[in-house]
């Protein structure tokens, strides 16, 4: 069987590692005809792996090197000789919908970003090149396999991929903030008079409730913007990108009506919730 004829069922760990994930990614993605679905869930792998090395316990030396056996292992994808499950899974994909290799590269770049025992963002425009590299990039892949293309699925990618990742970042503070990582921009702190480089200098400075509202209406405004793009699109193609748009947007209005002042208090969208986006979605399609 030729790559492009590959079908996940040969690989059932790539299904499990999707499934284990817990994330509305899995029931999102199960909308699509399975040929779509099983690119998406090879993608998601990918991710999933990356992101497991950057957030995992090694050193960063080891998390580095072992990045770098990622790349090696994404040129041998596109050299048309992959050697491990998961670019096996990517082989396809990579001849039907044309992925980029610059998108799996950027991933990559963002996960050396985190690869670090402690991360701060200097400015408003490294946070936008993290959020290109770890969420919009998947965006463009992710459009590839939907059937967007050209400036319509980039600047879609672009514009839900930094909602959703303002949101990760807006949710995740004090948990990220727990293993030294900081992800509001220092100008933008600066901004509101946090000054300070430690974690309790900054997220317990009165301060980071304004730096919050600014990002949370950052990410409103991309929220916008990626539904006025949806809103052209053949919606059929794009249901899953839909569902994950309305689930990240519920879990921001959760985390607003919260409030910015209780950072260390868990907000979650329920299981619930996102069955029952995902009927209506299926019936009504928005």
């Amino acid at each position: 069987m030729s790559p492009k004829e590959t079908q996940l069922g040969e690989f059932p760990d790539i299904i499990s590692i999707v499934r284990k994930s817990g994330s509305s990614f899995y029931w999102a993605m199960r909308l699509l005809p399975h040929q779509k679905r099983d690119a998406m869930f090879a993608i998601y792998a990918f991710c999933r792996n990356v992101d497991d090395i950057a957030d995992g316990e090694d050193d960063p030396a080891s998390k580095h090197a072992k990045l770098q056996q990622w790349r090696d292992e994404i040129d041998h994808l596109y050299d048309g000789n992959p050697n491990n499950l998961i670019t096996n899974a990517l082989a396809g994909p990579v001849e039907t919908y044309g992925l980029a290799k610059a998108d799996f590269a950027a991933v990559i770049d963002g996960m050396e970003m985190d690869a670090v025992d402690a991360l701060r963002l200097q400015d408003m425009a490294e946070l936008v090149l993290y959020c290109d590299r770890v969420a919009c990039a998947v965006g463009r892949l992710s459009n590839a396999v939907f059937g967007l293309s050209g400036v319509q699925s980039n600047d879609l990618a672009k514009s839900l991929g930094e909602a959703l990742q303002l949101t990760n970042i807006l949710r995740d503070i004090y948990e990220d903030a727990e293993r030294d990582h900081i992800y509001l921009p220092a100008d933008l702190l600066a901004r509101h008079g946090i000054v300070g480089a430690s974690v309790n200098d900054i997220i317990e400075h009165p301060g980071i409730v304004e730096v919050c509202i600014e990002l949370d209406r950052r990410a409103e405004d991309n929220y916008r913007k990626a539904s006025s793009i949806i809103e052209q699109c053949d919606k059929n193609l794009i249901r899953p990108a839909i569902i994950m748009m309305k689930s990240y947007h519920q879990l921001l209005h959760l985390l607003e009506c919260r409030g910015w002042e209780r950072l260390d208090v868990p907000v979650k969208v329920s299981k619930i919730w996102k069955l029952l986006l995902t009927a209506r979605i299926l019936i009504f399609g928005n």
